[in-house]
């Protein structure tokens, strides 16, 4: 059920889905339809979408059905929520190591500030990180996408 969502949501066919994923369409319909999928077709299925294996995979009823009287609109957020949380990780991650170095620079060699480079590098790896949770670049954004898919589809808006 959540492949049929996000496949809809994607304003793509099941022709389509099983194109971009490299199954067939009858796996895609078997999969849509609740039976059980392989970790393979999970695992493309998820690169497709650009979402975590792990929610496709308690989806299929492969693990336990930890999901069950959840929505898919809560299983969404629950996504949203995990992302979230993966960026505060990365975020946390950059201040201590930028700190450990910024530390070691001023006090191996004060005259000459490197840190810099990776704490801009590293920073603007951030900046993007946030903006694909966040949307706050709109360019590129879910918006777009779904305008895109709408353009080629022959779909106008």
């Amino acid at each position: 059920m959540l492949i049929q969502k996000l496949r809809l949501k994607h304003g793509w066919s099941q022709q389509q889905l099983a194109d971009l994923s490299g199954l067939s369409i009858r796996t895609i319909q078997r999969i849509e339809r609740g039976q059980s999928a392989s970790v393979e077709s999970l695992k493309s299925l998820a690169a497709v979408f650009e979402i975590d294996f792990s929610s496709l995979k308690t989806e299929s009823g492969m693990v336990s059905n930890l999901n069950d009287g959840i929505s898919r609109e809560e299983i969404l957020a629950l996504e949203h929520v995990r992302k979230v949380k993966r960026f505060y990780i990365h975020l946390i991650q950059y201040f201590i190591v930028i700190g450990s170095l910024t530390i070691l620079n001023l006090l191996q060699t004060p005259h000459h500030i490197w840190v810099l480079w990776p704490a801009l590098g590293w920073g603007l790896g951030l900046v993007f990180h946030a903006s694909s949770i966040y949307n706050f670049l709109p360019i590129l954004g879910a918006e777009w996408e779904r305008k895109q898919v709408e353009k080629r589809l022959g779909r106008s808006l």
